[in-house]
């Protein structure tokens, strides 16, 4: 049996593949890997602006332990926002990730033409309207005086509705128009997958009698399962991880019942109340229920379909 190359002979030989990985590699390790000394803020009652450099205002801080993960989960306001934060992404999660792919199978079944052309055009443009822009419309639109769905619901004979101010609506608003916003770009990655299939396979589905409905459910659906997992185990992994800009735009004092959840709690705490290491601690928490729940479903995953990320 051959001995294997020693390590440094194995990199020369790969040095030009090597090569183009390095941008990428260098990427993560600067902007990903590097400010994770931070992280040690959370563990400290740490003072920015003691000296000049802030590694050092960080290395020099006093340690205090789990003082402020202590501080969060026994604060009156932590069963809150971790209910909005679960509830609001698992209806995301639960709305959100099944219509992109129904909406690819449709317009994959759709007829080349204007009409599947203008349908995707249609689905996808939402996408690229800012967050800002999103919210105004939905402030406008939802008007309890001026907005078109209100007096849309007075024709019907309901009135006197304020749904930005009601916090039973906001958690429905929230993801609806996230679903309007990324279920036409979602359907992208579906219908790349489906331009894989093989024409003979409907040909040969289609002589031997097979009706639309059953070439969608026997021959494209299984082409999309292995796509569907990997994404599945992606927005599990992104769970609790929700931005809080498009909430911060829609949050008003009215609604915080709903809308308080720990990515605007970690904005406020830690932005505009400049408490960082109590801020960074329930960043951390956060982070670290997203880690065990991406590697808990990627080994479930993995177990059931043999299709996992790692």
């Amino acid at each position: 049996m051959m001995s294997k190359k020693p390590f440094l002979q194995r990199i020369l030989d790969q040095k030009w593949l090597l090569l183009f990985i390095l941008p990428a590699f260098a990427y993560f390790l600067i902007f990903s890997y590097l400010p994770m000394y931070g992280i040690l803020i959370a563990f400290k009652n740490y003072t920015p602006g003691v000296s000049s450099n802030a590694f050092i205002d960080i290395l020099n801080a006093p340690w205090v332990g789990f003082k402020y993960f202590t501080r969060f989960f026994s604060s009156y306001y932590f069963g809150q926002i971790l209910s909005n934060t679960i509830v609001l992404s698992l209806m995301g999660l639960v709305i959100g990730f099944p219509l992109p792919i129904i909406l690819a199978l449709t317009i994959n079944e759709a007829k080349d033409g204007f009409f599947k052309k203008f349908t995707q055009t249609v689905t996808y443009a939402p996408y690229f309207i800012s967050v800002v822009v999103v919210c105004g419309m939905l402030i406008a639109f939802l008007n309890p005086t001026t907005g078109i769905l209100t007096h849309f619901l007075e024709f019907f004979g309901i009135k006197n509705i304020s749904f930005m101010t009601d916090p039973r609506y906001f958690k429905i608003i929230y993801v609806l128009s996230d679903v309007w916003q990324g279920t036409g770009w979602g359907s992208v990655i579906y219908l790349a997958a489906l331009s894989g299939v093989d024409t003979q396979l409907h040909e040969a589905a289609i002589i031997d009698g097979a009706s639309r409905w059953q070439r969608v459910i026997y021959i494209n659906f299984p082409i999309l399962i292995p796509t569907m997992v990997i994404l599945l185990i992606m927005s599990v992994g992104n769970l609790m991880a929700m931005g809080y800009e498009k909430i911060i735009l829609l949050q008003n004092p009215l609604n915080l019942d709903s809308s308080n959840v720990i990515a605007t709690f970690v904005y406020k705490t830690g932005l505009l109340d400049a408490q960082y290491s109590y801020a960074a601690a329930v960043g951390l928490f956060n982070s670290v229920i997203n880690c065990v729940l991406l590697l808990s479903v990627n080994k479930i995953a993995r177990k059931v379909s043999d299709i996992s990320l790692l």
